[in-house]
């Protein structure tokens, strides 16, 4: 790879990061939100729900916006999104002003999310067509897992030790989002391949997108509601450990797509499948043994996220090593559809349950039934169909 085409791919994979770090961002901040507004549990669902129906709207959307504008006019159009998403953040200090500001957060999110991963094996195949797409991927879903655990990190240590809360981090992200546009402008543009297409005949296979909405159901169920259980349940009040806690999640599902590399997909959606599924016996014993135990906690949540890292690791090398280069965008997309449908799904639920007076312990206690048997019955379906005599690893 030429020194220019290299610094373009690493500048496309910063601002894939600092946007998808932008969508968790406000994660630990969320009870100075409700101390400041006065917000219910529903409400702070209703602002959860509303960046996860922006994001899903656009990842409809953004195979025909990458057809029209290319996909570096995407990554821009991403990346000037999420700062005029902080700008609103940080000039309209009310609750319609949150709610704009998550909304048009969904919109930048949805146009990175659907178009980098593609992007960067575009990068990577146009440099040196003989080179296999599995380490650009591999880089790319290793930031849309992990840059969501750097948002909440930096937000929660900077309100705990930093003024200005809910200003400053914003404002941080905007210096980080000019950068990124400064840097997108050295990547080469690699154009939307010459065959028409319609996008709505591309169809994900249903097993991939099963396991993909399953494992970051249990990412969800586990960050959604680990800042509320930490208060409640284990009495710790402190901003930074609560971006912590989502940085161990996420960091954790980075890992295991790393540490799998050599490993077969059918072995490496096993693993995934088990991890998830011990994580959520461990998340329902912490908070249900009559001392909690933070450390039980901590350690279920980097279970959870590694094993939804390692599933979707599995479905996305599935899925897009056999797809055509003109539908990846279209493919990627229809796969974050189903990973942003199962990170929400249990927030909203939960959210509605604990509106309704449901305690924390037995929110927890009933979704991750739910999410479990989910995980189970994917990861049946994906070992099922999987031959079992490819020696292909993810």
């Amino acid at each position: 790879m030429t020194s220019g085409n290299r610094i373009g791919f690493w500048a496309v994979a910063f601002a894939f990061l600092v946007v998808m770090a932008f969508a968790t961002l406000p994660s630990p901040l969320y009870g100075l939100y409700r101390e400041r507004d006065g917000l219910s549990a529903f409400t702070i669902t209703i602002v959860y729900a509303i960046w996860a129906a922006g994001t899903i709207m656009t990842l409809v959307a953004v195979p025909f916006i990458a057809e029209r504008i290319g996909r570096r006019g995407v990554m821009f159009a991403a990346v000037a999104t999420m700062i005029v998403a902080a700008g609103v953040l940080v000039a309209w200090k009310a609750l319609p002003g949150l709610l704009v500001g998550r909304l048009i957060t969904g919109f930048a999110v949805g146009m990175a999310a659907g178009t980098a991963i593609a992007y960067l094996i575009e990068l990577r195949l146009r440099a040196d067509p003989k080179a296999s797409p599995a380490v650009p991927r591999t880089i790319g879903t290793s930031v849309n897992v992990g840059a969501l655990g750097i948002g909440p990190l930096v937000a929660g240590c900077l309100a705990q030790w930093a003024s200005h809360p809910l200003t400053l981090p914003y404002l941080v992200w905007i210096a980080l989002g000019a950068v990124a546009l400064a840097g997108l402008a050295t990547a080469p543009e690699t154009g939307a391949p010459a065959a028409a297409r319609n996008p709505f005949t591309v169809r994900l296979p249903v097993p991939a997108g099963a396991g993909t909405l399953a494992a970051f159901a249990a990412n969800g169920l586990f960050a959604g509601l680990s800042g509320l259980l930490l208060v409640t349940v284990f009495q710790r009040t402190s901003h930074a450990l609560a971006g912590a806690t989502l940085f161990i999640v996420f960091t954790a599902g980075v890992l295991s797509q790393l540490v799998t590399g050599g490993l077969r997909a059918s072995r490496v959606l096993a693993v995934g499948t088990l991890s998830m599924l011990v994580g959520l016996v461990l998340l329902v014993a912490a908070v249900h043994v009559s001392t909690p135990s933070l450390a039980l906690f901590l350690v279920s949540g980097g279970l959870i996220g590694a094993g939804a890292g390692a599933v979707y690791k599995g479905t996305t090398g599935l899925v897009l090593d056999g797809t055509a280069p003109e539908n990846r965008v279209a493919m990627t997309a229809e796969l974050l559809i189903a990973l942003f449908v199962g990170l929400s799904l249990p927030v909203i639920g939960a959210g509605i349950a604990l509106d309704q007076g449901a305690s924390a312990p037995n929110t927890v206690l009933v979704f991750a039934i739910l999410v479990g048997l989910g995980v189970a019955a994917a990861g049946w379906g994906l070992l099922g169909r999987r031959p079992k005599s490819s020696p292909q690893a993810v």
